[in-house]
């Protein structure tokens, strides 16, 4: 299964970045021009079955400080074009070499934090059992408007009914969605969702103090 889906993978990824390299090539030049080196952001993701890789995006930031020497917040420090890549979801461009690598998949869950693996369910750690996705089926269903368990059980019913009819329907609904800017924000730097790790904690501690209550401790 995931030997035909990975060479689905190879032949779309190597077709698109042919076809986007004038684009490609001038967003990197943007970037250059606007805000200087480095072009690419990279981080540490988890990838299939958890082991961690490079992540490649356009850069959307500078690395701007306050007089403290404190990095100032995202809003502050996102450029406009930067705010044009993420709204268009270009700035995800990149991943496209991490496809060919092996890394990432055309579809998939898409890769979240380090930091946010402790904190699944068995049932949520499935999402592992596929490479990570450039887009995925919480991406074409309402991307940052989704609560962390409607995405991560989209996320587990995309690999329990994978298929190549599948992926197809959901990047062709992906092109849609950025082509028509559907889900976007107009701030990509306020989507208004918790970090995983904080909300599982939050969530937790709501737990142990209700049970406290009951138990009169």
């Amino acid at each position: 299964m995931l030997a035909r889906k990975r060479i689905l993978d190879v032949l779309l990824a190597t077709l698109f970045l042919l076809l986007l390299l004038p684009l490609l090539a001038f967003i990197a030049l943007s970037i250059r021009m606007s805000i200087g080196r480095p072009i690419l952001f990279s981080h540490i993701r988890p990838g299939l079955h958890g082991q961690p890789f490079t992540l490649y995006k356009f850069r959307t930031m500078t690395d701007a400080r306050d007089a403290n020497g404190n990095v100032l917040s995202d809003s502050e420090r996102m450029t406009r074009i930067g705010a044009f890549l993420r709204t268009t979801s270009l700035d995800e461009l990149p991943e496209l070499y991490n496809v060919l690598k092996g890394d990432m998949s055309l579809v998939g869950p898409r890769p979240l934090l380090i930091r946010y693996l402790p904190y699944y369910t068995p049932l949520e750690n499935k999402r592992h059992d596929f490479r990570p996705g450039i887009t995925g089926l919480a991406q074409i269903n309402g991307r940052h408007l989704l609560g962390w368990d409607h995405r991560l059980q989209l996320d587990v019913w995309y690999v329990e009914n994978w298929s190549i009819m599948l992926d197809f329907k959901i990047l062709w609904r992906t092109a849609f969605k950025v082509i028509t800017k559907e889900d976007s924000l107009a701030d990509p730097t306020m989507a208004g969702l918790p970090d995983l790790d904080e909300e599982r904690r939050s969530r937790l501690h709501r737990r142990s103090l209700a049970s406290d209550e009951a138990t009169g401790s």
